[in-house]
């Protein structure tokens, strides 16, 4: 159900300043076979992420010392962890602080108290859509090299072709490209 075709359970970090609502939802997504890291403060959800990227974060706004808010924002700003799926847990069910959320990086947002089928079936959906994003990247980059690959070897060909027409340059292109590789 949650797994990615062929890969280890993701890797869930959850990170909240409230022991209780770490504890819930650590212990559902555990028993589900999700692999869980937990955090009760935000500098320590980075130094987590530092040796152990996860594939989404449940991540508090309310928090003291450093917001969610702005545990998101490094998140984002740093080019490897930039896709990783957050959603924000938060007790603020105002609209202007859902939209905050959602313009620091969240792809979705729960409020407390939370129901643990549907913050499960939200972040099944968000891996999905992450493991879906990773897995079209990875085929656009394979594409990108084939295509210029072939490109490159139309375009050695069209040489050919021109250098085949002049018998005083014999096979220089052959040379050329000898030397290239070296």
């Amino acid at each position: 159900m949650h797994e990615r075709h062929g890969a280890a359970a993701p890797m869930l970090l959850i990170v909240d300043d409230v022991p209780t609502n770490v504890e819930v939802l650590a212990r559902m997504f555990w028993k589900k076979g999700y692999n869980v890291r937990v955090a009760l403060s935000g500098q320590l959800a980075l130094q987590i992420m530092s040796n152990n990227k996860p594939d989404l974060i449940l991540l508090d706004i309310n928090m003291p010392e450093m917001s969610g808010l702005e545990v998101c924002g490094h998140i984002k700003a740093t080019p490897e962890w930039r896709a990783i799926p957050i959603i924000f847990i938060s007790a603020m069910d105002d609209a202007s602080d859902k939209v905050k959320a959602f313009d620091a990086g969240g792809v979705d947002y729960v409020t407390k108290p939370f129901q643990l089928t549907e913050v499960e079936a939200r972040v099944d959906t968000h891996l999905k859509l992450y493991y879906y994003q990773q897995h079209l990247e990875a085929m656009v980059a394979e594409q990108v090299r084939e295509i210029a690959e072939a490109q490159m070897e139309t375009i050695f060909a069209l040489a050919k072709l021109a250098e085949s027409r002049d018998d005083a340059s014999g096979q220089h292109l052959d040379r050329v490209q000898v030397c290239c590789r070296m």
